[in-house]
């Protein structure tokens, strides 16, 4: 087995890591595998100072959110060879090329059924981030190995007091429209959590 395909078949489902792998050497991409990072799951550099693309994926994703990851930033790469700084980060021609580039892992049916109809509906028109598409997040978190006491934001009741992977405690309150107020309880602000967000239940007694 080709060294980058046994390396990728530890992150993503096996049939699809041969095609990744021709993809990094087709295109020359420095492709590395990245420690966890809060704000992305991947990232695509245009080439610069002389060295080429360069592609991070997080490495604690699981196998089919890494691969939808994988492929968005691949896309980056591809619409930049084509136009350079002339088409938007996530234009058009960044979305033409997204949703051509994941035709090949159906046809290899890697996803799960799920996830693969989250994407199909995600694809009528791809944003920013898979993160902005609710249900196609629900859909790749499924596969998550979620952590001992784990939570939703949603699926908490309101009044209700949850910690923060880094201790921060809040109550929740209402929402509005797609998120969820809530309140800090050492500092008394009010922040917005995406009913998505991954939290740990303190008190399961409502507040007064």
């Amino acid at each position: 087995m080709d060294k980058k395909v046994e390396i990728l078949s530890k992150y993503v489902p096996l049939p699809a890591a041969p095609l990744l792998a021709k993809w990094i050497d087709f295109y020359h991409c420095d492709f590395k595998i990245s420690k966890s990072r809060s704000s992305k799951f991947g990232d695509y550099r245009p080439p610069q100072r002389g060295e080429g693309h360069k592609i991070s994926i997080n490495y604690n994703l699981n196998p089919y959110a890494f691969l939808v990851t994988t492929v968005h930033e691949f896309a980056h790469l591809v619409t930049w060879k084509e136009f350079q700084q002339q088409a938007k980060p996530h234009g058009t021609e960044w979305k033409l090329n997204f949703k051509r580039m994941m035709q090949p892992f159906f046809e290899l049916e890697v996803f799960p059924n799920e996830v693969k109809i989250a994407i199909q509906n995600y694809l009528t028109n791809p944003a920013a981030s898979s993160c902005s598409d609710i249900n196609l997040f629900k859909a790749l978190k499924a596969f998550d190995v979620k952590p001992a006491g784990s939570s939703t934001v949603e699926q908490i009741k309101e009044n209700q007091i949850f910690c923060l992977k880094n201790g921060r405690t809040f109550k929740k309150l209402s929402k509005i429209r797609k998120r969820y107020r809530c309140i800090e309880i050492k500092s008394g602000l009010v922040y917005l959590f995406s009913p998505i967000s991954e939290v740990f239940l303190v008190n399961t007694e409502k507040e007064t």
